[in-house]
């Protein structure tokens, strides 16, 4: 019984050397000032010789400032944008703080609302709580 997919182990002897490769390394062209002067010629080449006349540049000039107004109230609208995000964070803030300091006035409240904490403040002004129920006055109705 044969295993058809173990492989067979290859000794180091019987393995192939495998050919160097060699990479030719890329020539640098070094910057001169033609080609530094290249680009400045480009562009005067465009606007002079055809790519964009100067009867074209001023037609398309209404579509470039509309575009460029674009770009403005795009920017402007992420300005309000982030201005907005900030408020909401900062009163989102306010809102939590206002929670928690309602939460620990009310428990305050309650506290100092107590039977005994209440006690405990007349009793300096001498007032005492009721040791005996409370007296009924009755009160008949040929009295009035």
């Amino acid at each position: 019984m044969n295993n058809q997919f173990k492989n067979p182990i290859i000794e180091e002897d019987e393995l192939e050397e495998e050919p160097e490769i060699k990479l030719k390394k890329p020539k640098i062209k070094e910057a001169t000032p033609e080609s530094k002067s290249s680009t400045v010629g480009f562009f005067k080449k465009v606007f002079t010789e055809g790519g964009v006349s100067k009867e074209a540049a001023t037609e398309m000039l209404p579509f470039l400032l509309f575009i460029s107004f674009l770009c403005m109230l795009y920017i402007a609208n992420s300005h309000m944008a982030m201005k907005n995000i900030r408020d909401i964070d900062k009163l989102g803030k306010e809102v939590k703080e206002l929670s928690w300091e309602y939460k620990s006035l009310k428990a305050d409240l309650m506290f100092k609302s107590k039977l005994t904490e209440v006690a405990k403040k007349v009793d300096t002004l001498g007032i005492k709580e009721l040791t005996e129920p409370p007296k009924k006055i009755m009160m008949t109705s040929n009295e009035h």
